[in-house]
């Protein structure tokens, strides 16, 4: 059930990282009316997890009971993790703020298995947006001219390590506070309020170099999005709601954009949710801004798809994964041979980044270009890195137990136990002198997302990208040799060729027209005015370097142009009916029944039928619907129960008109999706015939609505005449479908949106089986019998009308 929307604004945000945050303030510090709405929940400083209890129920599956911090999927090829939560991704990146390189911005650049990587904007087109954005989140390179950052051992190893193998080394930027308002960098100094205030109204204070950046910062001393760009749209005057997760969206009658989305109660954490079954409640907006993630935002659009039916059909594409690898350095040592301190839990989780130079550079370089950074890791993570080492441990576990033993055996008296106790934690030198490190950068995006039963799968793999990755795992073992480290792959590489990325991107690309993104330059749906995706969906290849600043320049270009159609345009008029307060979601037309018999005397006739073939959403050809649907997978199938309700009067209706009852199944769609309403008719003439009689068509109009309830017309004929050649069946198993966007009574319908077409088909077990279903009941007896010869008298009458001619020509010419 969704609740009349009464609220308007000017733009609704769906989604607070990176992209929707950054559109959020710049909207609102303009004076427009803005709604944020944020699946998740508010995370002040101090509420982040850490205990095993506290992480156990700390992640993201409200139908479980889980609205934590953590959203974790698994698809074909990787494994992806995100945030979920008031500030989106910033809650757990690790703050890197790198401006994609000039060159990578690549043109027409090919991808395996067809199509290109095209980037319609350039380095010069961001950089104003970049200096924004870094300006907003206060970036400064870590501070290593000062104490006690000056000594951090892992930020030196990789120096030490990029300076011997020649590689180009660097303190990146990160939206970190080291000090306050610009003063000495102080660990653990409170850092004084933005003059716009914070949203969570909590004392934050500098890094404490725990790093703990990727779980949650305790100390608010990341500048994330919250504190940031949140609180000063919030102070701009716009509406944040947490815990409202979109499911369905829609254009609105007159122009703009109607949003439905459920609460999540936090009363409901810990317990298992029906959350197909919340409440909706419906708002309207002149624009609608996407910002739910790589994975959310084209997660939407495809429940959602038949409410577009002009959305580009490159929905779901380029999707890639940056590039993301995770290795280990286990065991650093000096070159004499004692261990080496790296401490990886000491600063924040990145501190210094490694350039490989790319093709597109043209200064030499063979192959794609990658990063790879030091990935540092919290405190209490030592413990589990020492214990990792397994061998070492059972040893000295052993010994200790042996001289317990021993001094029992013996009854030494001796009752000190520090140097046992210091022999049994051991010199700590494997954690000491161990670092995860991660690479990111120019993998293939030859990624296709697509719903399977109403669920969001991606059809990625390792494999079109493996000389990229052996490039990163060659830098990262040569770095972890010049350490005299040993290397280690994550174990689903190293079992499975699969990566783990925390930095999806695309599914929703820009391009230069419809048939290459789905959005423009600045992030405007193609054919869908006022919709915009502001977040990492809509890149169309891998940023290479880590991704959040680009798409955070990119969405403040975005809001800058809005803006400059707002002021140019003027605000959207709201149509009457929302003036008046009116329902927005239009009635399913009622589609009238014949009149039944007189009481009692009424002969009822059913069977049901199932059709299966291929479609193509945004395509208007049946036969290229069938074609492009049948090479990209995109089955439809119907199963339905038609029903005569009264057969004396069937016989003598010129519309011949039964009523449908079923379910339509299209992945694309959502799954397996009731009809709430439907007609047959069965052999009857229409204006396609051109007066010919011995031309008919067999007609199906099936209402229901898609994965998110969005109205779908599903519009139906079979063909049957006469052509060269014996092709009856043919025409009567062979339906040409159209799908259109809303409930619609005609194809002619003004406002009847095509949403795709293609072709089913009744298979010839399908038809067999149809065959036994047959069933009819009437008043008095035999009147079931004469029924079903009534029927079929009718059926093979008008296939005889049809067809019969050319058979009796066809025996008249024999000898």
């Amino acid at each position: 059930m969704t609740a009349a929307g009464s609220e308007h604004f000017d733009a609704v945000v769906v989604g607070s990282g990176f992209g929707g945050s950054v559109t959020a303030y710049r909207l609102a510090s303009a004076g427009l009316r803005v709604c944020v709405l944020e699946r998740g929940k508010a995370y002040p400083p101090g509420s982040f997890a850490r205990t095993p209890y506290e992480m156990q129920r700390n992640f993201w599956d409200p139908s479980e009971g889980l609205q934590g911090l953590f959203d974790l999927w698994s698809f074909r090829g990787l494994e992806a993790v995100v945030a979920s939560g008031l500030g989106g991704g910033s809650l757990i990146y690790a703050n890197v703020l790198i401006r994609k390189d000039e060159r990578w911005f690549v043109q027409e650049d090919p991808v395996p298995g067809g199509g290109y990587e095209h980037w319609p904007i350039s380095r010069a087109d961001l950089d104003p947006h970049y200096d924004a954005v870094e300006r907003m989140l206060r970036a400064r390179p870590y501070p290593m001219d000062t104490e006690p950052y000056a000594s951090t051992p892992k930020t030196l190893a990789l120096r030490d390590a990029a300076q011997r193998l020649g590689l180009d080394w660097d303190l990146p930027k990160l939206a970190v506070s080291f000090s306050s308002n610009g003063g000495r960098p102080v660990p653990g100094e409170a850092i004084q309020p933005y003059e716009y205030g914070n949203l969570h109204g909590r004392l934050r204070t500098t890094c404490r170099l725990c790093g703990e950046c990727d779980i949650g910062c305790n100390y608010g001393s990341k500048n994330t999005l919250d504190h940031t760009y949140l609180s000063a749209a919030a102070h701009a005057g716009a509406t944040i709601r947490t815990r409202s997760e979109v499911r369905r969206i829609a254009p609105a009658d007159g122009g703009g954009y109607r949003i439905s989305y459920v609460g999540h109660d936090p009363a409901a954490e810990g317990r298992r949710t029906r959350t197909d079954r919340l409440p909706q409640t419906e708002i309207s907006a002149d624009r609608l801004v996407l910002a739910a993630g790589a994975l959310g935002t084209p997660y939407l659009l495809l429940r959602n798809r038949s409410a577009f039916p002009a959305m580009s059909r490159t929905l779901g594409t380029r999707f890639s994964g940056n590039g993301d690898l995770l290795t280990f350095v286990l065991g650093a040592r000096n070159t004499d041979g004692s261990p080496r301190r790296i401490e990886g839990s000491r600063g924040p989780v990145i501190t210094s980044r490694i350039r490989v130079a790319d093709e597109a550079d043209g200064d030499g370089a063979e192959g794609r270009g990658f990063y790879v950074e030091d990935a540092g890791y919290p405190y209490f993570a030592e413990w589990m890195v020492e214990a990792a080492n397994a061998p070492a441990t059972a040893v000295r576990i052993a010994r200790f137990a042996a001289n317990r033993l021993w001094a029992r055996v013996t009854g030494s008296p001796r009752s000190g136990l520090g140097s046992e106790m210091q022999a049994l934690l051991g010199n700590a030198a494997f954690s000491a002198g161990s670092l995860p490190i991660l690479g990111m950068g120019r993998d293939v995006p030859d990624g296709v997302l697509r719903l399977r039963r109403g669920y969001l799968q991606v059809d990625w793999t390792s494999a079109t990208s493996t000389r990229y990755f052996a490039r990163v795992r060659g830098v990262m073992r040569d770095v972890a040799g010049e350490l005299g480290a040993g290397f280690r792959d994550n174990p689903i590489w190293h079992l499975r060729r699969r990566v783990i990325t925390v930095h999806p991107l695309g599914g929703a690309p820009m391009g230069r027209h419809p048939r290459e993104g789905v959005v423009d330059s600045f992030g405007e749906v193609f054919g869908h005015p006022g919709m915009y995706v502001a977040d990492g969906a809509a890149m169309p290849g891998p940023v290479g370097a880590n991704p959040s600043l680009t798409i955070a320049a990119f969405a403040d270009r975005l809001a800058e142009h809005l803006l400059d159609q707002h002021a140019r345009r003027g605000t959207v008029v709201r149509t009457a009916a929302r003036a008046k307060g009116e329902e927005h979601t239009p009635a399913a037309p009622t589609i009238p029944a014949p009149a039944p018999s007189p009481e009692g005397r009424a002969t009822r006739l059913a069977f049901t039928e199932e059709m299966k073939g291929f479609v193509t959403l945004g395509e208007t050809d049946h036969q290229r619907g069938f074609d492009r649907g049948r090479a990209q997978g995109t089955r439809l199938m119907f199963h339905l129960t038609i029903t005569i309700e009264d057969v004396d009067r069937f016989l003598v209706d010129a519309e011949r008109t039964g009523t449908a009852v079923g379910w339509v199944e299209c992945e694309a769609l959502g799954g397996r999706l009731p009809v709430e309403r439907g007609t047959f008719n069965l052999f009857v003439h229409t204006p396609a015939d051109g007066g010919d009689p011995r031309r008919s068509r067999m007609l199906y109009r099936l209402f229901f609505r898609d994965g998110a309830g969005n109205p779908v017309t599903l519009s139906g004929f079979k063909d049957v005449h006469d052509d060269p050649g014996w092709d009856v069946w043919r025409d009567t198993s062979t339906l040409y479908v159209r799908l259109y966007s809303g409930h619609r009574e005609t194809d002619e319908d003004g406002d009847a949106e095509l949403l795709g077409s293609g072709i089913i088909t009744i298979h010839l077990p399908d038809f067999m089986k149809q065959l036994t279903t047959l069933r009819a009941s009437g008043p008095r007896p035999g009147d079931s019998v004469r029924a079903v010869q009534a029927f079929g008298s009718v059926f093979l009458g008008e296939l005889w009308n049809t067809y019969g001619p050319r058979v009796l020509e066809t025996a008249g010419s024999r000898p």
